[in-house]
């Protein structure tokens, strides 16, 4: 789940971790970091919710400094926000914390960051054939089981991220936004 170090990720700490650890949170902070600025009836509107539930956890948001105004797009009332960063790197750490808020907090993170995996995954096969053909044949749904100890693990995971790094914000002609996951966990083999 550790993502590269780039000045653009915020690093998550206990506190932080349960200020953000809400599905409603997490939904509201990642269609920010898509969509870019909106208010909250805007949000509201996209994600299905009340104002009074996105201007809530928008708040919340901002108090742990994930969100901020983006006062240049708002008028008069109209409230402006905006991500403060443009992605987490998350510390497998606070999976052994402690305190039972924040093992709590990092589970229901864990399986927030899953569910929208699998929402983003089901989403691109419900909607492929609206896709130019060459996407069709530029995507990719493959799996692997390999033998690894956690140093190979890790050491894997780290190339992985290398590579994409290479690849970050291409600006050619016909560049589509496109969501890599990339997943790395044991299973038994019962």
């Amino acid at each position: 789940m550790t993502e590269p170090r780039d000045p653009q990720l915020r690093s998550l700490d206990a506190r932080s971790l349960r200020g953000l650890a809400h599905p409603l949170r997490m939904q509201l902070l990642r269609a920010l970091r898509q969509g870019g600025p909106a208010t909250a009836s805007m949000l509201a509107e996209r994600l299905g919710e009340s104002s009074g539930a996105t201007s809530y956890h928008l708040r919340q948001l901002a108090a742990h400094g994930f969100v901020q105004d983006a006062p240049e797009r708002g008028k008069g009332r109209e409230r402006w926000w905006q991500a403060a960063d443009q992605g987490i790197s998350f510390d497998e750490s606070l999976l052994g914390a402690t305190d039972a808020a924040t093992r709590g907090a990092a589970d229901a993170f864990l399986h927030e960051v899953a569910s929208t995996h699998a929402r983003e995954l089901a989403t691109w096969v419900g909607t492929r054939e609206d896709w130019l053909p060459a996407w069709a044949q530029s995507t990719d749904m493959s799996d692997w089981t390999l033998r690894l100890t956690p140093e190979r693990a890790r050491e894997l995971i780290g190339e992985v991220h290398e590579l994409l790094e290479r690849y970050r914000d291409e600006d050619a002609p016909g560049a589509e936004r496109v969501r890599v996951h990339t997943h790395a966990f044991p299973i038994s083999t019962d």
